[in-house]
């Protein structure tokens, strides 16, 4: 019996209108365009206003829509909707649940996934082990972040590296050989004391002290946040070639966590990997969290081919990390 795989059949994206140079943060915080550009490679960043629309679901919605217009996929053909986020619309009711209703899949289940900027990355392990049950036919993955409703703009260790987006990919079953073919993921959750936000959960409910004190912002310790992800950004993705006798001849593409341009480099270098084959777009969107995998797809899917090898490779607050390693499977 041929092994059934999960692989991306469709890719949709969108980032809001609004686009926030490094020019208009020097207005903000004392930063400036050079400075943010040598050490994050970030020259600008888009962010969701209201006038525009509301909250991550606005985002998710859009890149569904884009990815089904070019698709000519019928909604109720869709049998599950994960949304990868760090930032629901709302504690309680799921997201997922939400776009799934407003983009008209009124036969699919729907439910949220967190693990901060590897939220896209479990995800496609989710989706994996939905399609090789050989239950779901097409399952829609939605990395979606509005992380400048969760960013102190008077913090430049944050409000310099965030911005707002979502992509959107369709995973269909594939008895071809492409699509996932293996992961390596990993969590240590000592790391939330590094990167995260105090306020807003169980722990620390909404107060006015709470807010007064600015605990609903994330924070982070940025040199030891960096440590981390250089180390385990590239471990992973090293580990996840060595088990599949992959030579840098062999891949293709190296589709990284849109973090830190340092940090992609260093991933790089580790695997071997030439820059003409390390997808980025951090320059145009910054940290788009959950976003950033499907917004390089759908940046770069017209460069891709079939049995096109693709090296994924997250790193995130909690922390999470991880790797996967997919074959392409269309022109």
């Amino acid at each position: 019996m041929t092994k059934i795989t999960a692989a991306i059949t469709a890719v949709g994206g969108y980032v809001p209108q609004f686009v926030m140079t490094n020019k208009m943060l020097e207005e903000l915080v004392e930063t400036n365009d050079e400075w943010i550009t040598t050490r994050t490679g970030i020259k600008e960043r888009r962010v969701l206003k209201k006038e525009e629309g509301e909250g991550t679901s606005y985002l998710a919605i859009k890149a569904a829509q884009d990815l089904m217009k070019k698709k000519g996929l019928d909604a109720a053909e869709i049998d599950l909707v994960i949304v990868a986020t760090a930032t629901p619309d709302s504690m309680v009711a799921s997201t997922a649940a939400f776009v799934a209703s407003e983009i008209g899949a009124v036969n699919a289940f729907a439910y949220d996934l967190l693990a901060a900027c590897s939220s896209f990355l479990f995800g496609m392990s989710a989706v994996a082990g939905h399609i090789e049950t050989g239950r779901y036919k097409k399952v829609l993955l939605i990395g979606a972040d509005k992380m400048s409703s969760i960013i102190d703009y008077t913090d430049r260790t944050t409000c310099i590296i965030f911005g707002d987006g979502a992509g959107a990919v369709l995973f269909e079953p594939n008895n071809e050989g492409l699509g996932l073919q293996d992961e390596y993921l990993r969590a240590d959750g000592r790391g939330r004391k590094f990167l995260g936000m105090e306020g807003g959960g169980s722990i620390m409910p909404a107060t006015i002290e709470s807010v007064q004190n600015r605990k609903h912002f994330i924070f982070q310790e940025g040199k030891t946040v960096f440590k981390f992800a250089v180390s385990n950004m590239a471990d992973v993705a090293a580990k996840i070639m060595t088990r599949n006798n992959l030579t840098e001849k062999d891949v293709n593409w190296l589709v990284p966590h849109q973090a830190n341009k340092r940090i992609i480099d260093a991933t790089a270098k580790r695997m071997g990997i030439d820059d003409s084959k390390v997808m980025m777009n951090i320059q145009r969107y910054g940290n788009t969290t959950s976003a950033t995998l499907p917004l390089l797809l759908f940046d770069y899917e017209e460069q891709l081919k079939k049995g096109d090898n693709l090296v994924f490779a997250a790193f995130g607050g909690g922390f999470t990390w991880g790797s996967i390693y997919l074959k392409w499977a269309y022109n």
